[in-house]
């Protein structure tokens, strides 16, 4: 294998043409053009011909070759001995013992017992389609994954307002909101840099950033309100109550399209906004005045993340800022915030509940991944026993890692399904080699743009590394294992599918109606009657098939407008689109009629929410302790930080150990040195860190990057694990009350400077 060293300098005959495919490393997807030589992503440039993209990309998809050649790679099904060491096992004798094993669980105890988490990262989600049919199979339905670390609250909230994500149309915005967010680092939307450098420039458009730290996007600002750590809430309550106190809400559009108007009214008109203001330390004129260029604007977007979603108040705080465009009317109109098309559901509609030990609340079909250790480690009949973990490290990426790994090690079967020995493969029974995702049919469902939405099926640049499956025929061979399926119904689909989409279709609704039960394992079907019949390679994208179907069905019209007559059009143009294709396209009124409510009006009134704005008149906005005075922003975004996959740390040009980042008062006061070393501890861990002080901190507010921690083992053989865990130091009980979420942005801790030590010389 060549280095990376050696793969830049040996640019010769040998590379490949120019492929498209995409970044891997946020919810964006960037397109991306590569060429490959002897398996290294040699080049890689933004590809022009993405419709969202259009040539975009940031420096991380150029570092993407440290993920697809990650030296620790697995290369065969692994099997824990009893002593906690692994041995290498053919796919045959792991599938079988796998499946045999789920089964047994599941006949003994019941099919609920079983735990899925997963589905996939930022880029891989098609393998992932396919694992429902297996859980189906086994009467397995509890689901967790990153997004129930993030966006549940969220979810909560949208799903009583409209019924349906919304998203800001920045590109045309005359003022952006962004809170708790810096998209120059964590992007999130299309072309984002340059997005952010236009509305800069225009003195005709403003930028409003909540943030407590002066981050990339902040410095861009026209408007930084530099809200104490935790403090959102406060903030956010009284920029929706000068909309209110000072008459500058949208009458006309609270008339005519929204219902609950008045009981929102009348708990704004309460608030103290001076003495809110103080609370979360923004000077209360510059409150006002970002209130007042929102309520004057022709169009206002918004954009709520992780600095606020794993922080107290954290639902609240995602009704809150809902408000500001919703009060002010931006909706359905250019530079807008708008409802938007979807090719696959992210959260289960009506996936609502509670969880079998804990009770905590299941939102959109996922639990609190918090919970997960606490509905293992107990004696409850209801506990799960088992769990399949895909494309995930819940490990590492969980709050408070001990109890992961200790629950994790409680369990009679853990399958994970991986391209590395990740922190919980290790504590796996089997680990099965996954492809790259530069090694099979891949897509992502992270389809969120209004009025064109896009999805791309990206093809394979590569074959498989040999000794690993894409997933969808790891999800196949277990479904054959476990024989659910009758062979002789799924003859005549296949040869349906041999003679053409039409027929296929005709063939598949016949069949589907003589038996509803296919319905249910579905993507199984396709994968193994329509998937045989694709161009080499796209066999996994067969689910696609389906859901280009449904996407049909929910959008007639803004998939006409798109240039598709049918699902099968759709679906073939979906298979040739190499840099992906537009598969809706709305015209602005289309907002009112994806709001899921009868009325097709938003409904504004929560009483719970309603309830916490009162309370925040009474509560504590600080909530650290004499032993831990200091906010610990644990898992901040910046240049060289990316998710679980990349492993390998050489990647990174600068910050190697993740930093500590402190401000310059905290450091004087603790007797912290910039290039010294620094010991964190919280309630449920400690450990030791590089500090770097920082203008872009606060006082009393620290923080640690996402995606170190991992352990690595570099040419030598010597185990590297660069900088510091963040979950090693979080609680899984630091959550929010209504979702879950994790408070990672929000966790009390003590700091103390580590002496040097001297060296005899």
């Amino acid at each position: 294998m060549f280095t990376h060293k050696e793969a830049n300098l040996a640019m010769t005959e040998q590379l490949t043409d120019w492929q498209p495919t995409a970044c891997i490393l946020c919810e964006c997807n960037c397109g991306i053009v590569v060429q490959v030589q002897d398996r290294t992503l040699a080049r890689i440039r933004g590809d022009k011909n993405h419709p969202a993209s259009r040539g975009y990309t940031c420096n991380k998809a150029l570092r993407l070759d440290y993920y697809q050649n990650d030296p620790n790679r697995l290369t065969s099904p692994m099997r824990r001995r009893p002593d906690g060491t692994f041995e290498e096992v053919d796919w045959d004798t792991a599938i079988t013992e796998i499946a045999s094993g789920f089964k047994a669980i599941a006949d003994t105890h019941g099919g609920d017992k079983i735990m899925y988490y997963g589905g996939g990262g930022q880029g891989n989600h098609l393998g992932g389609a396919y694992s429902g049919a297996f859980l189906k199979a086994l009467g397995s339905y509890h689901r967790s994954n990153a997004l129930a670390q993030e966006k549940t609250g969220e979810h909560w909230v949208d799903a009583h307002l409209y019924g349906n994500h919304t998203r800001g149309e920045f590109e045309h915005s005359e003022v952006s909101v962004f809170i708790g967010k810096n998209p120059w680092m964590s992007q999130s939307f299309p072309r984002a840099r340059v997005v952010l450098h236009e509305i800069a420039k225009d003195s005709a458009r403003s930028m409003i950033v909540i943030d407590p730290v002066v981050t990339d996007t902040a410095k861009m600002a026209d408007f930084h309100l530099r809200v104490r750590p935790g403090t959102d809430a406060w903030c956010l309550a009284a920029l929706d109550a000068v909309l209110v106190q000072e008459n500058l809400c949208d009458e006309e559009f609270l008339t005519e399209h929204v219902s609950g108007v008045e009981s929102v009214r009348e708990i704004l008109a309460e608030v103290p906004v001076a003495d809110y203001a103080q609370r979360c330390g923004v000077n209360e004129d510059l409150l006002r005045a970002a209130a007042r260029r929102i309520a004057a604007a022709d169009s206002v977007a918004v954009f709520e993340d992780l600095g606020v979603q794993q922080s107290p108040n954290s639902t609240l705080c995602s009704y809150l800022n809902k408000m500001l465009w919703i009060l002010t009317g931006n909706f359905a109109k250019p530079g807008g915030q708008h409802l938007h098309s979807s090719f696959a559901p992210l959260f289960r509609p009506g996936g609502v509940g509670r969880t079998p030990v804990t009770g905590a609340p299941i939102i959109g079909g996922l639990m609190p991944s918090n919970v997960v250790p606490q509905e293992i480690l107990t004696d409850h009949p209801d506990r799960f026993r088992a769990m399949i973990v895909e494309s995930s490290n819940p490990a590492h990426s969980v709050a408070d890692s001990h109890a992961v790994a200790q629950a994790f090690a409680e369990l009679e079967l853990l399958v994970v399904i991986d391209v590395a020995m990740t922190e919980t493969a290790r504590l796996a029974h089997y680990v099965l080699p996954a492809a790259t995702q530069f090694e099979k049919a891949e897509a992502t469902f992270f389809n969120l743009e209004f009025p064109h939405n896009t999805f791309h099926l990206r093809h394979r640049l590569m074959e498989p590394l040999p000794g690993t499956l894409p997933e969808p025929e790891i999800w196949g061979r277990l479904m054959r294992a476990l024989g659910v399926v009758d062979e002789a119904e799924l003859t005549p689909l296949r040869h349906a599918a041999e003679a053409g989409l039409e027929a296929f279709t005709d063939a598949f609704l016949q069949a589907a109606g003589a038996n509803p039960g296919l319905g249910k394992v579905l993507p199984f079907v396709l994968y193994e009657t329509l998937g045989p019949t694709l161009p080499e390679g796209l066999s996994g994208a067969a689910a696609l098939w389906g859901l280009a179907q449904k996407a049909v069905m929910t959008y007639p019209e803004a998939v006409r407008r798109a240039g598709h007559a049918d699902g099968n059009a759709l679906f073939s143009a979906i298979l040739e689109g190499r840099s992906g294709v537009t598969f809706t396209v709305h015209e602005y009124e289309d907002d009112f009629a994806l709001i899921s409510h009868a009325d097709h009006k938003i409904a504004l009134e929560m009483p719970q929410m309603l309830a916490d704005v009162r309370a925040l008149t009474d509560a504590p906005t600080g909530l650290t302790t004499p032993e831990f005075p200091i906010v610990l922003s644990a898992g901040e975004r910046r240049a060289y930080t990316a998710n679980d996959i990349m492993r390998d740390p050489s990647w990174r040009k600068r910050d190697a150990d993740g930093s500590l980042r402190v401000s310059a008062e905290d450091a004087d006061a603790l007797g912290l040195t910039d290039g010294g070393r620094a010991r964190i501890t919280t309630a449920v861990g400690a450990a030791e860190a590089t500090v770097e002080i920082s203008d872009a901190m606060l006082p009393g507010h620290a923080s640690l990057p996402n995606g170190y921690g991992l352990d690595f083992i570099d040419s030598d053989g010597r185990k590297q694990v660069p900088g510091v865990a963040p979950n090693s130091l979080t609680s899984s009980d630091w959550r929010d009350a209504y979702a879950g979420t994790p408070w990672h942005k929000h966790v009390p801790a003590r700091i103390e400077a580590v002496p040097l030590v001297a060296v005899a010389g």
